[in-house]
Formats: structure tokens, sequence, C-alpha cells
């Protein structure tokens, strides 16, 4: 033990001091890591939403966007660069991997705006990738020269090494970030901008600065459609529904020809597939012919409904896909949340200053081009150069120059520096020599008109900016035109439209019904997603959802698949009230209903039990024979009541009296018929679906075998069931309930026969569409009419103008044929114009017009008389 070891055990209370000392002096120095953690990861959590995922609303790029546009600027030659060259230049401003930059350059390439590529860089509509960056090669665009760069306008920084400048943010003059669309994900913050139309946004940059309104709405490069009654202007909170395109080969096969954005066709297959493996959906097989096009053949099995599986492929697969978009941007070093309108906005204002700016630039540049020529021409008119040839030093020289000019100088728009002169001294004698006076008097002023030009410009600047804008949409905007149809979409019902991959059993014993129970009594087809309703003969009733196995309890008079807001199935009821009570009947329908929770359709006494039920999908009343229990006095044993004398009422309601005598039993007498009449069918032109709820065109009611006709653009027709799961296209000119008497007319031209043909026929067929006038694909339809009597006015042209115009009567021109025949021909001479006229009523016809107007005249008539 050393001697300062025994002192310190010799003097304890020294050593304890010591020790609390350099305990205390180790505190001072520590940094707690609450501390570290809320510095450290404030400016981490800055860094990647200021430097790397959301964009500046300047110019509406990323940092990494924007150092690879700046980096092939430096490289720009005209020429094609390979990728890895680009990705190489651009690691001097960008302090990260080459990965990071090459993907981020791909998807600039794939957008087809900034970039023109050469190789293979992909497909968007299915998510191949590209090359690698040695074989693929790429040049800035034409559009990107022109609009995002000018170095005059652009604000420098240092890069992250210091050795380069690069641009704080490019001089864009057009809305890029709307056109392009953003993606990206920081720390604690999102940015999500959908991409727009190129044109569009021109025009609303254009209608902005006319102060007029306008409205942006996302257009994607994958096509499809689009529902955008919630896009909320891109803010936080909205949301649009994007949809495949789906059209009908025939009635076996579907065809996808346009896929939501976001999705591949990889994607979209798989999530069919899936479907298919659940039972959502039932397919056959897939084909997939995708090359420069979408195209994704669905082969459906017999019995398959197309228009349900188009409503499946939407509800249960990424044929329907919801995109929320949280528009956030960089501004002022901060981000923001601003809707699509305001960032549009600022880029039109933007573009204003920039365009002001460049102007403004000019305007000095030719300033001092005038101030310099202005100056040479005084120096060479007025032989001043001749005055420093005896001058021996430098100074002399520049102060005899100064003095010569001084009486010259006073219209010119600033003070002569000595740079000026310097300049001036640099002139060379043969220049000297060849000088032409009249050329620097032009020279002088084509600089004065330009100078007056730029004034007028900047005097209108907003002017100005909207020719800008037009230019633009007239150099570039050609095949830039909207790809995705804004469109409303219904909402599907996904019961509706999933296939039944499920039966229903019951054991009736036990009181359980399921799935599962193979081996007990059938009941239906159901899907697993299904609802059942259950009717007890006590009178009470509930709906649950389909399982495999589950208890509903015994005395079951009746199980199905219960439909929300079904008001065509009724409900036909006779039940006594309590042990020996009244007997009641009642007609009713369940339209909604809460889950799982038990009704009763009885008054709710006890003992109360159901004697007649039936079930009814169109509402059919049938005629029921009553048989009452003998008793004393009573005379009339047996009765018969039709449920037709009974009015549909809520599930509530009490009925009315069906005897006070005691009730034996209750059979059909005869089946009964629909008492709801026809079904009143609508058809909503912004959806192109049927539906009951009186939305858009009311096209009538419809029974049994009632028919709906479809004409199509340019001419063909076809018929439809009225179902409501049908699906139409977006060329159709007329739609109405089919009417196999009318008779219609066409007016049309037969390239064939190189004349115009007019032709009455009606309308028949298996429903598959058939063209009515012709198959050259030159043919032209003009008019077509459902009128009684058409009226046509032929109006001649070419050699035969002067010749009177011509009044066809088409009942007398022509009688009514089959749609297959060509018809009759209107003219031998050259027609320049055919249009209908209205009809003139016939003998035996009077209009409610005229009707009106004879009631009126024949007071006016009898006190003429008088």
């Amino acid at each position: 033990m050393s001697s300062e070891e025994r002192q310190d055990m010799e003097n304890p209370e020294e050593l304890d001091n010591e020790l609390n000392g350099a305990q205390s002096e180790a505190m001072r120095n520590v940094t707690y890591l609450s501390g570290m953690y809320q510095d450290w990861f404030l400016d981490y959590a800055s860094y990647v939403i200021l430097e790397r995922a959301v964009p500046y609303v300047n110019d509406g790029l990323k940092p990494v966007q924007r150092r690879i546009l700046h980096a092939m600027k430096q490289l720009d030659d005209g020429r094609y660069n390979k990728v890895a060259n680009i990705i190489g230049n651009t690691m001097q401003y960008h302090p990260h991997g080459d990965a990071s930059i090459g993907d981020a350059l791909v998807q600039l390439g794939q957008k087809d705006l900034l970039i023109d590529t050469q190789g293979n860089w992909g497909n968007i509509l299915t998510g191949d990738s590209s090359a690698a960056p040695r074989y693929i090669e790429a040049r800035l665009s034409k559009f990107a020269l022109e609009v995002l760069f000018n170095p005059k306008t652009t604000n420098w920084k240092l890069s992250y090494d210091g050795r380069n400048k690069e641009p704080i943010t490019l001089p864009v003059k057009f809305p890029l970030l709307l056109a392009q669309g953003v993606e990206g994900i920081a720390v604690g913050l999102a940015s999500k901008i959908l991409p727009h139309n190129f044109n569009e946004l021109i025009q609303a940059c254009i209608a902005y600065l006319k102060e007029e309104e306008f409205e942006l709405y996302p257009d994607f490069p994958t096509a499809g459609m689009v529902e955008v009654s919630r896009y909320n202007d891109g803010l936080r909170g909205g949301a649009v529904k994007v949809r495949a395109r789906i059209e009908k080969v025939d009635n076996k096969t579907l065809k996808i020809t346009e896929i939501p954005y976001g999705k591949t066709t990889s994607s979209l297959i798989d999530s069919i597939i899936k479907a298919n493996d659940k039972g959502k959906i039932k397919i056959k097989k897939i084909d997939d012919n995708t090359a420069a096009n979408v195209e994704i053949l669905i082969h459906l099995g017999n019995g398959i409904s197309s228009d349900k599986t188009i409503d499946a492929l939407y509800a249960f697969t990424d044929c329907e896909t919801s995109i929320s978009p949280n528009a956030c941007i960089i501004e002022d070093d901060t981000p923001k949340f601003i809707g699509v309108s305001e960032i549009l906005k600022r880029s039109a204002d933007n573009t204003v200053a920039l365009l002001k700016l460049e102007l403004e630039i000019r305007k000095r540049e030719l300033e001092e081009a005038w101030h310099y020529a202005s100056l040479e021409r005084i120096f060479i008119e007025n032989r001043i150069y001749r005055d420093i040839e005896e001058c021996e030093t430098w100074e002399a020289i520049i102060e005899t120059i100064d003095e010569g000019l001084k009486p010259h100088t006073k219209h010119l728009m600033r003070a002569v520096t000595h740079d000026d002169i310097v300049r001036l001294t640099e002139i060379k004698i043969k220049r000297i020599s060849k000088f032409d006076i009249d050329k620097a008097k032009d020279y002088i002023q084509s600089i004065e008109d330009e100078i007056e030009e730029i004034n007028v410009h900047i005097a209108n600047i907003i002017p100005f900016t909207i020719r800008y804008f037009q230019a633009i949409k007239k150099k570039y905007g050609k095949g830039k035109e909207r790809k995705t149809e804004i469109r409303s979409f219904e909402n599907i019902v996904a019961t509706k439209v999933v296939v039944a991959n499920q039966k229903l059993f019951i054991n009736r014993e036990d009181g359980f019904m399921g799935t599962g129970l193979k081996k007990d009594e059938y009941v239906c087809d159901c899907s697993d997603i299904d609802d059942i309703i259950v009717f007890r003969k006590d009178g009470t009733y509930f709906v649950t959802k389909v399982a495999e196995k589950s208890f509903i309890g015994k005395n079951i008079l009746h199980i199905a698949v219960f439909r929300k807001n079904d008001k065509r199935t009724i409900y036909n009821v006779a039940y006594r009230d309590g042990r020996g009570g009244i007997c009641y009947v009642k007609r009713f329908s369940v339209t909604s209903i809460t889950r799982d929770k038990e009704y009763d359709l009885t008054k709710g006494s006890a003992g109360s039990r159901i004697l007649y039920f039936t079930a009814n999908p169109n509402g059919e009343a049938e005629i029921i024979r009553v048989v009452l229990k003998p008793k004393p006095r009573l005379k009339k044993l047996n009765f018969e009541f039709d449920f037709a004398e009974l009015a549909v009422k809520g599930r509530a309601s009490m009925g009315n009296i069906l005897s006070r005598n005691d009730v034996h039993k209750i059979t059909l007498k005869h089946e009964g018929v629909s008492t709801l009449g026809g079904r009143k069918i609508w058809f909503d032109p912004d959806v192109l679906r049927l539906n009951t709820d009186q939305r858009g065109d009311f096209l009538g009611e419809f029974l049994g075998d009632d028919r709906i006709l479809v004409v199509s653009r340019p001419a063909s027709f076809h018929f439809t069931s009225f179902d409501l799961s049908n699906h139409y296209s977006d060329n159709i000119s007329i739609i109405e309930k089919f009417e196999a008497e009318k008779v219609w007319s066409a007016v049309f031209y037969d390239a064939d026969q190189e004349y115009w043909y007019l032709k009455r026929f009606t309308m028949e067929g298996n429903g598959k569409p058939t063209g009515f006038i012709g198959d050259n694909p030159e043919n032209k339809m003009l008019i077509l009419t459902d009128e009684k009597y058409p009226r046509f006015e032929i109006a001649f042209g070419g050699k035969n103008e002067d010749r009177p115009n011509e009044i066809i009567e088409g009942e007398d021109f022509i009688g009514v044929k089959s749609y297959k025949a060509r018809g009759k021909r209107l003219s031998i001479y050259e027609i320049a114009k055919i249009k209908e006229l209205e009809p003139l009523p016939r003998e035996n016809e009077i209009t409610e017009d005229q009707a009106e107007t004879v009631e009126v005249n024949e007071p006016e008539t009898q006190s003429s008389d008088d």
C-alpha cells in the first residue's frame, strides 16, 4: 500500500469531498439524451423535409430533380448523353448515392415532359423497370430548355462541397409541379400532389390572369376514369376515385384497356386472381396482351353476367382505387399546405415576375448596347480618334477622348465612364475606316425600337404573359390532350354483385343455419358477405350475417338472403294475436333493419302465432281460403280473402282484422299477381347507369319482357333488359323504352353510291349492336327522327346552287322497310344542306294548340254573326 493510499484511509472525510467534487465536474459536462434527441431529431427532420421529400413551390422540384436538370443543362450540346454520365455529373451537386439519382432520373423521364429518352426506360403500365444506366440515354426536351433555364434570372448557392454553384430554385415559367405531380414522405410529413393536364394548366393560368374562374382536376398518364366530387382542391381530407376502363368484347369476354393511376397490369391481374380465389368473382382465365397499350382480356364462364362481373371487378379488385391527395409544398424554407388552385396562382404570379425580370434585363442590355453604339458613332463621326495621335501617355489619351466626347453626350442615357473610354480605344483602325454612318443610325434605331417594344410589354405585363402561355400551348400542347375521363361513379353495393359462392343450409330440428351444414336441408345459394333474414312461427324475425354455423332458434318459418332497400319483396302474413285472440292480416316490406336485433311482426302478445306466410319477390297478392273452427251460432265456417285488397304498409303496422273467430286453417286458393305495377326506370347520363331513384331521364314503366332501345353513335342500335346492373357506353345518342311499332326515319350519306338517302324502318334484333346505314365506314349519319310525318328541306350546291330548295314529305317519299334496306336516293343533284322541318298536321288530326285555338275563336265568331 502506498503512502498516499494510507493517508486517504486515515482521512476519509477529505476523500469523500474530493470524490463529490469530481462527480460534480463530470455532471457539468454531461449532455442529456433528451436534449440531444430534441435538437438532433429536429435538425434531421428539417433536412429531410427541405432537402429530400417535399417540392419547392417556386419551381415544383425536389432537390435531386433540380440537380439532375441542372447537371443535364451543363452537359447539354443537343445530343443524347448516357444516363450513367448524367448520374456522375449530378453527384457533383447531390450528396447521396448514385441509385437515388438514377431512380429520380428514370421517374422524370417516364413523365415524358422535361426529358427526351432513348432506350428502355421501363413501362409505367406494366411496371417493368428500365435498363441499366449504361445502356440508356437522355437529353433535355425543347420544352425544358425553353421554360426551365435562364442563368440571368437564377439565384445560385454553393454545392455541398463548395466546389460548384447550383441553383437555389430554377426559374420555371410554367406550373411544373401540377403537371408532373409529386409524392414524398418525410419525417412526420408527407406530400402527394396528383398530376394535371398540360393544356388545362395553361388555360387555368390564362383564366387566372384574366381574373376568371377556373377548376383543376387530375389527369393521369395511365388514363382510366376519375371521380372528382371530393377532390377538395388537392388538400388533406379530399379523395378521388380512379377506375380502370373495362369494355365488353362479347357476353363472355371483358377487356381492360386503361388502368388506375398507381397500379400496373401485373398488380391489377394479381388483385383479380385473388378476388377469384376468394370467390368474390368468377372468371375462366386472364390473358395479358399489353404492349404499347393496355389490353387485359378476362374470359367468363357460361351463365356469368358480364355486367355484374364489371361491377364486381370495381368492388373487389384494384380496378377501382381511392387516392387521397395532400398538397404540401416548401415556401420560404417552410412547409405549407395549400390547394392546387393556390399553387397554380403562385406559379402564374411567378411566371409574370420572371417574364418581367427577363424583359428588364434585356432592356438594360439594350440600353448598354445603345449607349456604346452612340459613343462609337460620336467617337468616329466627330473624328475624336485623331485627337489622340499626339498624346504621349495613357492618361492623356483618356483625358483627350473624354474632353472630345463632352459636347456630344448630353442625349445619352447615362454618364460616360472610364471603362467606356477604354473600350473606345480598343476599336481597330480597319473598323474605323469601314464605318458606315447610315448603318450605325439604323442599328441604333433598331435598338430604340426594341426598347420601346419592351417598355410596352413591361407596361402590359399581364397580356404579355397571357400571350406567352398561349404560345407555349400552341408549340407544345399537341398530343397532350386529357387522357383520364372525368366521370361520376355509381355506388356499387358489394352484396349485389358478389358471386354466390356458398350454399346455405338449415337444421330446423336443432335451430342452426350456415354454409358448413352440408348434410342438412339446402336453402339457397349465397355469398360469404350476404345477410340472411329469418322469420319464426311466433312472429319474431331478424337479420344476421352468413356464417359457417350459427344458432337462429327453432320453429323457423322462412329463411332467405336479405337485400337492403328492397321495396318489391312483399311479405303477406296472417297471424293470431295471443293464444285465442283476433286474427289479423298484413302486407309489408323490410327495407332496412338493424343486424342481429330481434323484431316482431305481431302485436307482441304472448302466445301469438303466424297462421299464413308468403314472401313475394314482385309484390304478388294471392287469394287464400280461411276455415274457421266450428262453434254455436257460427253459420259460415269458411270464406276467401284476397290480399290485393290490402295496402302495403310498414313492417310495424298492426294489420287488418281477418276474423274475430278462431281460425282452424288457412290455405292457398289462387296464385297472386303483382300489385306493384311496372318498375319505373330512370337513366342517369352522368354515371351511364339505370336506377329506380328518380335520377336522370325517366325511361318508363317496365314489366316482364320489356326492353330498352339504345341508339349509339355513329349509327347503330341494340336492346338491353332493364336490369339495374347493365353498363352503357358514353356514345349513346338515344336511349328509351322500346316500342316495336315505332317508325324511324334516317337521312344519311352512302359512300358507295355517293348520294344522300332517306330510309324509314322499324328497329328489330336480338340485342347485339346492329348498324342501320350500311357497313362502309365512310357512310355519314345526318338525321335520325321518330316523327310520324317527317319533313326535310334540301338545299342544293355546286353547279346546282341556283336550283330552288326542295321539300321532302317522308311518308309520301318512301314506305317503311327493313333496317337492312338502303332506302331511297333523295336527289341526283349535288346537295349542300339538309335540315329537318316541323311536321304538318294531317287530315283528321288536330293538335293541342289547334284545339285551344278553336275553343277561343268560337265565341268571337258567334258575336260577329250576331
